[in-house]
């Protein structure tokens, strides 16, 4: 099964990350890693409530990282298998302009 995250980023060309040959990543660790970028990039939340669902953290931590973070092969890889499995989808893409997810 084909599985890939792709990240989109404004007048960017997309960041597309195939994880065919990579592990999968454990549900819990994926939402630890999550949760670690978040609190390390020093993201917010997108709601005015507070309440930060997985999709929301995945599109938060994909804007807070950038292109320049996005560059980091290793690091992109870490993101796209953390946003698959925390998702449950194994095609993921991220309009980071949109603050959306597609699957």
């Amino acid at each position: 099964m084909r599985s890939e995250v792709s990240v989109t980023f404004r007048n960017q060309p997309a960041v597309q990350i195939d994880l065919h040959e990579l592990p999968p990543m454990p549900t819990e660790a994926a939402r630890l890693w999550l949760d670690e970028q978040f609190t390390q990039m020093g993201c917010e939340p997108l709601r005015p409530t507070g309440k930060l669902l997985t999709a929301d953290k995945v599109v938060v931590v994909a804007e807070a990282a950038g292109t320049d973070r996005f560059a980091d092969a290793a690091w992109a890889q870490s993101f796209a298998r953390a946003a698959s499995a925390a998702l449950g989808r194994p095609m993921v893409h991220i309009d980071v302009a949109a603050l959306s997810i597609s699957y």
